[in-house]
């Protein structure tokens, strides 16, 4: 299929009205558009925003240069570097890290990075990883599992009439 394949349903479309066509035609003279005005002009239409001559609202705000994120993911990051300091064939989680002391705060999954050496065999549990840090992880001889983050919906929507 083609974008020009794309048409409309049979009937789904009217022919356009003609206009200033004599009063037979049921659009004649003014052609609908009453007697005087800005709106019965030719060329009437007036440009997106245009406010009757006062500042429009997009001249009227401040330009941002940046955007915020509306759904922005947070997520909880450590070094390859910071775990090198447990046991051996540990599993290794956001709360093991919590009680560890390694994390002190949940701010969200866990994402692991490559910054530093490992030199212990570890598995790792986390919602994401760098390439790096998975490489250094699996060279000392560990593991790494990714687990799927959570839901970020808070509470199911509304229903009316529930």
């Amino acid at each position: 299929m083609r974008i020009d394949d794309v048409a409309p349903q049979e009937g789904a479309t009217r022919r356009a009205r003609r206009v200033g066509r004599g009063i037979a035609a049921g659009q004649g003279a003014s052609c609908g558009f009453g007697m005087r005005g800005q709106k019965s002009r030719s060329g009437r239409p007036t440009r997106p925003g245009f406010e009757g001559g006062q500042t429009p609202l997009y001249r009227r705000l401040p330009k941002r240069k940046y955007f915020t994120v509306i759904n922005r993911q947070n997520y909880t990051t450590i070094n390859v570097g910071d775990l090198s300091e447990l046991a051996a064939n540990t599993d290794v989680n956001l709360s093991s890290l919590m009680d560890v002391g390694i994390v002190t705060q949940d701010d969200g999954p866990l994402k692991i990075l490559g910054d530093g050496e490992l030199s212990v065999g570890l598995k790792v549990q986390a919602t994401k990883f760098t390439e790096s840090a998975r490489a250094k992880i699996e060279a000392a001889g560990g593991t790494c599992e990714v687990l799927e983050p959570k839901p970020t919906w808070h509470r199911a929507p509304k229903v009316r009439g529930a």
